[in-house]
This record gives structure tokens, sequence and C-alpha cells, in this order.
């Protein structure tokens, strides 16, 4: 830090963010259920931003640009970044903003055994959990990687600013695979902030099960508007679409006409919607400090978020980009009760696209199940296309909860009347 803190005052930039990390990262990959290959890895990195001010037509301007800085560049490697990067920020100016009120504190450190005890252990018990479920011979895991990452962060400005902390992440991806009466393979992937083994165990579980009907899915699904189920990672795409429009980013240029204390759900016969920002970690990668924030409270709009820059521009307080929301609804209705009424359960897409401009929703999908009369029945092929703001007036949540790095809150949503391309228009 001090190093570069030197060459930028060299190459004449006086105004900066530096963000460092130190990641010791486990890593493990497998072939079906033999290990081939694990590695150690200690990665020490910074971002620097280099802030340039101007003025024009007796206005103040200014621009940012990014720099990546690896401990081993050399110092004349270093200078010529930095010169490069004042030097092209003249290209870019936008109006004004101040630079994030400075915070000194002292180390924050996690604490848990995803922090504390070796990223290899850590790994091997999350291996241990993945196969845990790998019982059956009709379907199995094909490959899978195991990512635990460790964590120092350091943030220093110009300003004064200089906090750092510690975190710690396990994440990974697998392939789970059925071989009749057709040959099929299904991507499924996971992160966690805990050692959460008995969640990736169920996750696994639960994708093998799929992968067998998957291989026996039927192109049987027709044309016309259904009520659909959407369950998991699929519904926080969804429900991030209410993140999104509430964020500066989309408020400050226009594409979102949202202001706090709006409705922004609108009249509803069913769940009203609430929403909670959850800090993963106490500082962003400004150095501005994050906490929990509510940003929809049944429906209405409680707060924005996002970067310095676009808060200033809205004159709101800085909170820092978010990773990580909950969904903080109990439901009304049991996931096994939205299963009683015909219906579609759209599980796996192709691509499962929500568009925060639009607001509209839907993708391929690569299996289903068609609800009728209780019965459930595998299909697959097809889309689905759906406007939450439409859906939105009698949304349903279920009882039942998903959490995952990024998400905590319903497993499933029940969205009404919703267009789905059947097989027979293909």
């Amino acid at each position: 830090m001090e190093r570069i803190k030197k060459l930028l005052k060299e190459a004449g930039v006086s105004e900066y963010i530096i963000f460092g990390c130190i990641e010791r990262t486990a890593e493990l990959f497998f072939i079906k259920k033999q290990l081939d290959t694990r590695r150690i890895k200690d990665v020490e990195k910074f971002k620097v931003t280099v802030f340039r001010t101007d003025e024009k037509d007796g206005k103040q301007l200014r621009a940012a640009t990014d720099v990546t800085v690896l401990a081993e560049m050399t110092d004349v490697e270093m200078l010529d970044a930095f010169k490069g990067a004042y030097f092209a920020a003249q290209f870019a100016m936008n109006p004004y903003y101040e630079l994030p009120d400075p915070v000194t504190a002292p180390l924050i450190e996690a604490h848990g055994r995803l922090a504390e005890q070796a990223p290899e252990q850590s790994a091997g018990e999350m291996a241990a959990a993945l196969f845990r479920a790998d019982t059956g011979t009709d379907a199995f895991l094909n490959s899978a990687e195991i990512f635990v990452i460790q964590r120092r962060s350091h943030v220093i400005s110009s300003r004064g600013t200089d906090v750092s902390w510690t975190e710690a992440e396990v994440k990974g991806e697998y392939v789970v695979q059925a071989k009749e009466p057709e040959d099929v393979e299904m991507y499924r992937d996971f992160a966690y902030t805990e050692l959460n083994t008995n969640a990736l165990t169920a996750q696994a579980k639960e994708a093998l099960s799929f992968v067998r009907d998957r291989a026996r899915a039927q192109k049987i699904l027709k044309s016309g508007n259904y009520d659909v189920i959407l369950t998991d990672e699929n519904v926080m795409m969804t429900l991030w679409f209410y993140g999104d429009r509430a964020s500066a980013r989309m408020l400050y240029p226009g594409y979102s006409t949202w202001k706090i204390g709006d409705d922004v759900q609108g009249e509803t016969c069913g769940d009203r919607v609430t929403l909670t920002l959850r800090a993963l970690a106490p500082y962003s990668k400004e150095g501005i400090p994050m906490h929990d924030l509510a940003l929809i409270e049944n429906g209405v709009m409680r707060a924005t978020h996002g970067p310095n820059r676009f808060c200033r521009y809205l004159g709101a307080e800085p909170t820092g980009d978010y990773r990580k929301y909950s969904c903080d609804n109990p439901g009304t209705m049991t996931f096994a009760e939205m299963q009683k009424r015909p219906c579609l359960w759209a599980v796996t897409f192709s691509g499962f696209e929500m568009d925060p401009f639009s607001g509209h929703f839907g993708g391929e999908i690569r299996l289903g199940y068609l609800i009728e009369d209780g019965k459930l029945t595998p299909v697959t092929g097809g889309s689905i296309n759906g406007s939450i703001l439409d859906a939105q007036k009698d949304i349903v949540f279920s009882t039942e909860r998903y959490a995952e790095i990024g998400y905590d809150g319903p497993y499933a949503i029940l969205l009404k009347n919703i267009a789905v391309a059947g097989t027979d228009a293909e």
C-alpha cells in the first residue's frame, strides 16, 4: 500500500482509493468421485481508482479510472499505469461528486469455522457433503469443482480512509448426469458464507432427482397461459427486479422513476414484497461502512442504494454495493399446496433472464413439471415469458425458505396467468 501511495504521488495523482486484498484459496477438482486436481493459491491484488478533477464552462467535473495492480509489477510498470490512467481520465469526465467520507477503524475479523480453519479442510468437508448425495446408479455426479476462499481486504484513500476486514466463502459448481432413457446433463452451482454442508447435500440430492426426470421428460407442453411456479435461484433473480429498480444506478439516469415512499407494487390481492439488503462485509470496496438496509417494506420503497458516485448525484447517503438480499415475507402457502393446483413448475432453464428495465422475465425450459390433478409430469422444451409488473399484484410466496450467499427468502413463488410457448409452437 505504501509503495502504491508513493508511486501515485510521483504520477501526480492526488485523489485515489486503493482496494487491496490477499486471498488464500483451496481448490478441488473432481471427475465423478475421483479427485483429479487440488491446489492451494495465495494471491495478492489491488484495484487503484485514480480520480481527476477539471473545470469546463465554469463547472467542476470529475472522472475515475480503475487500474489493476499486482505486487510483482516493477515501480516503472506501476508508474506508467498510473500516469496512463490519469491521462485517460480527462476524456471521461462526469458531473462532480465528493469522494466517500473518511473512515478509520481497526481490523474487523470474521469468525466461524470457514473463516478460521484451514481452507483445505473446509474444502474436504464440502466435498464429502456433495458426494454424500451420490448414492444411486441411474443418476450421478459427473464432475465437480469446489473453492474455499479466505480473504483479507484493506481500503485506504487520499481522504484518510483506512479500514480492513477478513471474510470467507465457499463456492463451486457440479454437473449431474443421467443416461437412460436419454443421456442428459444438468449444471448447478452453490455459494455460502458458512460451512453449510447439509444445504449442499440437500441441493445435490434435488439436482440428482431433477436430472433423472429430465432424462425422461416429454415434449408435450402446449402453448397458453399458465399459473407458473418458480423455485430457488430463479426466485432470487426474479425478485431482484426490485433491488435493481431501487438502485441509484437506475434512478439517477432516469431508467427507473421510483421514489422513496412510492408503492412500487401497486394494488395487490396476493403477498406484499418486503426486501432487506444484507451486508456481507463491514465496508464496501470504496471504504463505505455497510449495514443491513430496509429497501422495500410491504411493497413501498424505503431507501435507495449504490456506490458513492450515484448516491452523491441523488443526494442520498452512499451505501456501497450489496451482494445479498433477503425477502422477509413469511409466505402464505406451502410448496405442497402450490402443487395442488393446475400449473407449470418451471425448474431449470437454458438461460433464465430478468430484464430490470422492462420487468420481463423468462427463458427456455430445460426441465419443468406439468401439474394436473395433483400429478407431476416431467416436461422439456418451450419457454415462459412473463412480466413481474403484471404478476406482482397476486404473487404468492411459499412458507419454505431457500438460502445461499446472495439470497435468503421463499423457496418458491407462484405467478398467475403467465404466457407459455409450448413445444407445439416449436
